[in-house]
């Protein structure tokens, strides 16, 4: 195994399809011999050559429209929009038009897409940069949601998606591109879409979580387990489907839960995750299920993102409200 970082996860990720399957194709603005913004396909397009990774024009709805081409003449294009705030300029083509193509066609065509795209807040970006808005793309029926949280999970994640016969956005968070290293096989090797992971065991309270706020959520139970409480921290992975069952399993185990989520309270999949644990676990609580989330405004200039945030002493003290109710 390597120790590698999230960015490094995802371009192995992409190298090693790019090596499997001809018709894989990467591209996005400054994809090319720049490697992207964050240099994630850095070295692609000298290994696999200008018609396999490739820069396009500074328009997402032309990316958009190019990739449902590609999609139904037999490619599996990787498309990359800059950042997710800008998947507005291209919501037609990836929630009207590739979401809907096997439905539309009677499964006569499928959609192999896969969307990447950086998110997230905490690396205090211009405005439309940092926007947590999986929540738009997870209502979109037809479309599934990947957001890793580690590198081992970004790169199994992102080869299943680009093996998927259906489309996947896959979003990475800024702020975990490069701020922790871990073993991840050289390998190729694949991690379920629509499977939660615990990535730590507890029977007091469960803490739900995606992204960076999974991080969140362990600083949160190592300081709650300084105290005598042992919260155990339910990584989505995957946004939409939701693996429900898993977060059942672990709520009869606790009897207690809160929902964290880095976009604001009335937007991410928080709102559904709660609903769905009180239609199948109520009489397993002991206490209402409670949210960390963003405040109800737009994302902030970088001069007040530290506050805006949610952070680990929000996550504590909604444990605590539920573990004391």
């Amino acid at each position: 195994m390597a120790q590698m970082t999230m960015i490094q996860a995802i371009t192995d990720a992409m190298r090693t399809e790019l090596k499997n399957d001809e018709n894989v194709l990467v591209y996005g603005e400054d994809v090319g011999q720049n490697g992207g913004v964050f240099r994630a396909t850095e070295g692609l397009q000298d290994e696999f050559g200008e018609e396999r990774v490739f820069d396009t024009p500074l328009a997402e709805s032309g990316i958009g429209g190019l990739t449902l081409g590609l999609a139904v003449t037999g490619f599996r294009p990787v498309m990359e929009i800059q950042f997710f705030g800008f998947v507005f300029e291209t919501m037609d083509e990836v929630v009207g038009q590739i979401a809907r193509l096997r439905y539309r066609t009677g499964g006569k065509y499928g959609a192999p897409v896969t969307i990447r795209t950086p998110y997230g807040g905490g690396v205090k970006t211009p405005e439309l940069h940092a926007d947590s808005l999986e929540g738009i793309i997870a209502q979109s029926p037809g479309i599934s949601v990947v957001i890793p949280s580690t590198p081992y999970d970004a790169k199994g994640l992102l080869i299943s998606a680009i093996r998927s016969n259906d489309p996947v956005f896959y979003l990475e968070h800024m702020k975990l591109y490069r701020s922790f290293r871990e073993e991840v096989p050289e390998e190729e090797y694949t991690v379920e879409i629509g499977k939660a992971d615990v990535k730590r065991e507890g029977k007091d309270v469960t803490l739900i979580a995606y992204g960076a706020m999974v991080h969140t959520c362990l600083k949160a139970a190592d300081q709650l387990a300084e105290e005598g409480y042992e919260a155990e921290v339910v990584d989505l992975r995957t946004v939409s489907p939701v693996d429900m069952d898993t977060i059942i399993e672990s709520v009869k185990k606790t009897n207690r839960a809160v929902m964290v989520q880095e976009a604001q309270r009335q937007a991410g999949v928080g709102s559904n995750v709660i609903a769905d644990i009180n239609e199948r676990a109520i009489l397993h609580l002991e206490a209402p299920v409670l949210r960390v989330a963003a405040p109800d405004t737009v994302f902030p200039f970088a001069a007040a993102e530290d506050v805006w945030l949610p952070n680990e002493n929000d996550v504590i003290e909604k444990a605590k409200a539920v573990l004391n109710f």
